[in-house]
């Protein structure tokens, strides 16, 4: 059995750990579980430290159980929230459900013949059945109010207002952790250092309900170094669905991470040795403007995110901006990561006729478009050599036709080292 607290514990992946976790870890296979609300269809890079949890665990021969809230999803988790959530519906729930299974297979081995296999449970499943009067029978009555309020969650949220709906959350939580005691022999539960109190509240349902003992462990809440928050971009999260967020995007943001942050974040979302991160770490300090930290913490998460041929398109996509693309490569591209790659450029549009029988480069630029203001400005680039269309080099006289299409609709016109245009035949 190899030391799962102590793999945590250098990775920086600690916060808060009750006495005699560690203990149960080495005495025998222990099944813990990570709880996520199910209030999307698909994880975001904020759920990744949780779910590392629950795969160092399983690689360290214990059992993972990822617990989707479909009933705290109901409710909504006061937890470093300013105010309460919208609840979703039992439908929404279910496919969101579904479609996190399918993400988490990329970290997890559920092959239920494996005595360590992980399992994908509801909340809902067992909680649906109780009535709130057998719910205030036979939970309530073993926690007191002092004890609920005496959670930060909970005095945070005074100042603001909190609902019983959501000053309730912490008995379900805790209900949960004693269920699957009950029903699985979990042991342990893990989650983020915003979690603690509802956590050790459910260690003490087991306490006071079942003479047993049960364990918790909370990581850091992840910051950046700047004291930005983790994981959002200005368009919002960095989704792991690649139809939310785009591999190339994906690997972007991964790229784009400060020389502060990219060692750190190479320990709790990757499962690179201490020795592989040190030597990465050197070579990084001995040249950072070739950002090796960066570069490997992205193409380790797009991998595991994505799979290789994700990541290969990702890196193709990214040598296009910096100079290094091809006119293949660009046709190599699928038009959702050729647009996430230009967004933002300058667009023109132009009718699909005129390529029929094509349109002399001149006449596209400064007549049909006006990337260029006159002919005579098209022609003094041209002559310079500071032209390029879809990355091959143009001369004056060149005729474009509906061949230079890029997915048979864009044009990719390139005046310079970086000033990009696209065009799309309509």
């Amino acid at each position: 059995m190899e030391n799962f607290v102590e793999e945590l514990r250098w990775r920086g992946m600690i916060h808060d750990i009750m006495p005699g976790t560690e203990e149960q870890l080495q005495k025998e296979m222990t099944t813990a579980y990570v709880g996520i609300d199910p209030t999307a269809d698909s994880l975001h890079i904020g759920h990744l430290v949780s779910v590392m949890m629950l795969r160092h665990l399983q690689v360290a021969g214990h059992k993972p159980i990822l617990v989707i809230g479909g009933a705290t999803g109901m409710v909504g988790d006061p937890s470093g929230k300013s105010e309460e959530r919208n609840l979703l519906d039992e439908a929404t729930l279910r496919h969101n459900q579904a479609c996190l299974h399918r993400q988490l297979t990329r970290f997890l081995d559920f092959d239920p013949s494996l005595p360590n296999g992980a399992e994908i449970v509801n909340n809902y499943d067992w909680t649906r059945e109780f009535s709130f009067l057998g719910f205030l029978r036979d939970v309530g009555k073993h926690i007191t109010v002092n004890y609920m309020m005496s959670k930060d969650s909970v005095k945070k949220r005074l100042e603001t207002g909190l609902s019983f709906t959501e000053f309730s959350y912490q008995l379900l939580q805790g209900y949960d952790f004693l269920w699957l005691y009950r029903n699985k022999g979990c042991r342990l539960q893990m989650g983020g250092s915003d979690q603690w109190g509802n956590i050790v509240t459910g260690t003490e349902l087991i306490r006071r309900m079942e003479g047993g003992e049960a364990f918790a462990l909370t990581c850091p809440l992840i910051t950046k170094s700047d004291g930005g928050k983790f994981g959002k971009t200005e368009e919002g999260n960095v989704w792991l669905d690649p139809d939310r967020t785009s591999p190339y995007k994906f690997y972007q943001f991964w790229l784009n991470v400060s020389d502060a942050d990219a060692g750190k974040y190479l320990r709790i979302f990757t499962m690179l040795t201490s020795e592989a991160i040190e030597a990465l770490e050197e070579q990084h300090s001995e040249a950072p403007h070739e950002r090796i930290l960066q570069k490997r913490l992205a193409s380790e998460l797009t991998i595991l995110v994505h799979g290789e041929e994700a990541l290969g398109k990702a890196i193709a996509a990214s040598e296009i901006l910096f100079g290094k693309g091809t006119t293949e490569t660009l046709q190599q591209l699928d038009e959702e990561t050729f647009l996430s790659v230009f967004e933002g450029v300058p667009r023109f549009t132009i009718e699909r006729s005129l390529l029929m029988d094509g349109i002399e480069i001149v006449a596209l630029l400064a007549e049909a478009t006006t990337i260029f203001a006159s002919k005579g400005e098209a022609r003094r680039t041209l002559k310079e050599n500071a032209l390029w269309l879809n990355k091959s080099k143009v001369n004056e006289g060149y005729q474009v036709t509906a061949a230079n299409l890029l997915n048979d609709k864009y044009l990719l016109v390139q005046k310079g080292k970086k000033n990009y245009f696209l065009v799309t035949a309509v």
